[in-house]
């Protein structure tokens, strides 16, 4: 997959993951595609690393989508975690 597709891929899955995890995030809009873009990319890592598959096999297949959208939820968390933190 080339670099536009992983693009759109973390726009959406950001989108899908803020869905998931409704909440005041500090950095707006921006800041969650970004989650999702590298969500996407974890996501993906995450799931050669620990499961031996390879979740990146097309746009269309199933197990990328789960993959970007796992990662993305992950990164949405940790960056809660971090940043609720700081405003105490």
């Amino acid at each position: 997959m080339g670099i536009i597709a992983w693009i759109v891929i973390g726009l959406l899955a950001g989108i899908i993951a803020k869905a998931l995890l409704p909440g005041r995030d500090p950095g707006g809009f921006i800041v969650t595609i970004l989650i999702g873009i590298v969500g996407a990319l974890l996501g993906g890592w995450l799931g050669k690393v620990i499961f031996g598959v390879d979740s990146i096999d097309g746009f269309f297949d199933l197990s990328t989508w789960i993959a970007a959208i796992a990662g993305s939820l992950i990164l949405l968390i940790v960056y809660r975690l971090v940043t609720g933190r700081r405003r105490a």
